[in-house]
């Protein structure tokens, strides 16, 4: 099982996040009170060890601006969570998360429109594209998991309840934000528990996404 901890905005919380296990960091470069600006993400992604997956998250950024941030930061992998198109997608050189926010059952008809490398389901709340603490209908998920696609779960997850999604949606990946915080500032030991409570989910029920690991 995956873990990304989202929303990195400095040196310290990413060390903090890649000691407490976190396999993948998010940094936000659209608007967010968790924004980081390309400068002092380049700075921190340098300073990083390997085999740690780096990725940027963008909201309806312009093609030439979201590759011009990518080569700048040297960033693996692009997680959009605007409207981007399916097509907006394929044209991208990276691979590509595409978020979409689970409102209802219907969110898993746009799933078979987008040929990236993994969906992310988030919870829906008008006016907020992400990083919200809400949890959503965990049903939906387990739906878009039998369609066969690489799916990370997100929305609402918290050391308390990550090992119930887990054994509920068996997904690829879980994402991380808002929950592992304290005063808005990541928290090494929730970040921590976050982590033990996905471990012992996952080695105590196998998913199908297992044998990717």
């Amino acid at each position: 099982m995956r873990v990304k901890i989202c929303g990195i905005r400095d040196l310290k919380e990413a060390r903090a996040a890649l000691e407490a296990g976190a396999h993948a960091l998010g940094f936000v470069f659209a608007p967010s009170k968790r924004r980081i600006e390309p400068e002092v993400a380049r700075e921190v992604i340098k300073k990083l060890p390997p085999f740690i997956t780096v990725v940027g998250v963008f909201v309806n950024e312009s093609p030439s601006r979201l590759l011009e941030i990518a080569s700048f930061c040297r960033l693996h992998v692009l997680q959009l969570h605007g409207e981007e198109p399916p097509e907006y997608c394929r044209s991208l050189p990276y691979p590509v998360i595409k978020a979409l926010r689970a409102k209802d059952i219907s969110v898993l008809e746009l799933i078979p429109r987008y040929s990236v490398e993994a969906i992310l389901l988030d919870s829906y709340v008008p006016g907020s594209l992400g990083g919200t603490g809400k949890t959503f209908n965990w049903e939906i998920a387990q739906k878009a998991v039998a369609m066969g696609r690489p799916l990370i779960l997100a929305g609402g997850l918290t050391p308390e309840n990550v090992g119930e999604a887990i054994r509920k949606v068996r997904p690829y990946a879980v994402d991380v934000s808002s929950s592992v915080e304290t005063n808005g500032r990541k928290d090494p030991e929730k970040m921590a528990r976050f982590i033990e409570a996905v471990l012992k989910a996952s080695f105590s029920n196998p998913g199908p996404n297992r044998d990717r690991d």
